[in-house]
């Protein structure tokens, strides 16, 4: 009987702690169309994320400074999904130079990429 009440014990911790780690997820902010928060996202080439739920980021860039591109033309959405006031900028030289206006967090733009070589996420 002593088993039994201890595994009893036990399976009842093991259910709160799952419930208060799933309780703590699901206080997290939604991502926006695949986008995840702290994030810059740039879409695929003429592809609406929030119209075609099946369209997902081909580049997510996470860290502050200079992000190269490659290959990127046409017209994307590009999502500013950082946090804390944190800006990001497309700019037409490598490196993080000759940018652009500031895309202020929670913005989206769609650009044309053609003479885009790189995208600065910048500190608040």
């Amino acid at each position: 009987m002593r088993n039994k009440i201890r595994g009893v014990a036990a399976l009842a911790t093991a259910a709160a702690a799952v419930l208060t780690l799933g309780g703590a997820a699901e206080a997290r902010p939604a991502d926006w169309d695949r986008c995840p928060d702290g994030a810059v996202c740039i879409y695929p080439e003429g592809r609406d994320p929030e119209t075609d739920p099946s369209v997902n980021p081909t580049h997510v860039f996470w860290s502050y400074g200079a992000h190269n591109l490659r290959n990127q033309v046409g017209h994307h959405w590009v999502y500013n999904n950082q946090t804390g006031g944190a800006t990001a900028n497309l700019c037409t030289r490598y490196n993080g130079g000759g940018c652009g206006e500031a895309i202020p967090a929670g913005v989206a733009v769609y650009a044309d990429l053609t003479p885009i070589n790189s995208v600065r996420l910048n500190r608040p």
